[in-house]
């Protein structure tokens, strides 16, 4: 379904509404296989959360896959960046599934091994300057580390340090959209990357920015067991994020200021 919806949409250039339609059909195919995420582990206790009804655990797995594909699908913005975060992500689920799970995942782990390779083959000719583009491919990805993160057993605190600040920057740009009266899927200059390029930083110093924050609170998750450190290091991670979100929307500001005070 991902595959057929990014076809047509690199050939018809579709608007919002049909990718979403698409993106939901592709979760339902999912979640009919009962691929879902059905607990938290609490942080603090490591104790699983009671059942949730099942229209929460559909409900909470829906979003997260839409949330995902979209989220990568908003990276792919400067060359080499989905594609390498991507290939992070996947290596993190795939030696969680191969290692650390008791018992080892072997046959899902192969699929992380074909989700990093195609991620590292694709990345020899999109990284900067790309030879070739993502296009509709970042909704596929997008929807590979949203099922194999829960099929592969990797915790959703794991996954968030990996991805999270992707996923704050969706986050970000979606509510500012809402707040002017845009659609959240619109597409701008908003996200984290455009920001920084327009600060002056070159496509290969933010895909390096972005590689190097990822990897690092990805790391965190694989050299220790310790749930409360993850719960610290994702407070760290998101107090970061907040703290550079602030900086760039400053900037932003100032910039905006002086276009305005020359024009005048």
């Amino acid at each position: 379904m991902i595959f057929v919806i990014g076809i047509l949409d690199d050939y018809y250039h579709f608007k919002a509404l049909p990718l979403f339609i698409g993106q939901s059909l592709a979760a339902a195919i999912a979640i009919s296989f009962q691929i879902f995420i059905e607990y938290f582990n609490n942080p603090l206790t490591g104790q699983q959360t009671d059942p949730w009804p099942h229209i929460v655990t559909v409900a909470l797995t829906y979003f997260w896959m839409v949330g995902m594909m979209n989220t990568v699908n908003f990276l792919d913005g400067v060359d080499g960046l989905a594609a390498g975060v991507a290939f992070i992500a996947g290596t993190m689920l795939f030696v969680n599934s191969a290692f650390r799970v008791v018992p080892p995942q072997t046959s899902v782990s192969l699929l992380m091994i074909a989700l990093m390779g195609t991620s590292l083959g694709f990345l020899l000719m999109n990284f900067y300057p790309a030879q070739i583009i993502m296009g509709g491919g970042a909704y596929y990805l997008g929807y590979l580390l949203a099922t194999l993160s829960i099929i592969g057993g990797a915790k959703m605190a794991s996954i968030l340090l990996v991805m999270g600040l992707p996923l704050m920057d969706l986050i970000w740009q979606a509510l500012n959209r809402l707040r002017a009266g845009r659609s959240p899927f619109e597409g701008d200059r908003g996200h984290v990357h455009f920001r920084m390029l327009d600060l002056g930083l070159s496509q290969r110093q933010i895909v390096l920015i972005y590689y190097t924050f990822c990897a690092f609170f990805g790391v965190l998750t694989l050299v220790t067991e310790s749930r409360a450190f993850k719960f610290i290091a994702l407070a760290v991670m998101f107090t970061l994020i907040a703290v550079g979100f602030a900086f760039l929307a400053r900037m932003a500001h100032l910039r905006s200021s002086s276009r305005t005070s020359s024009s005048d």
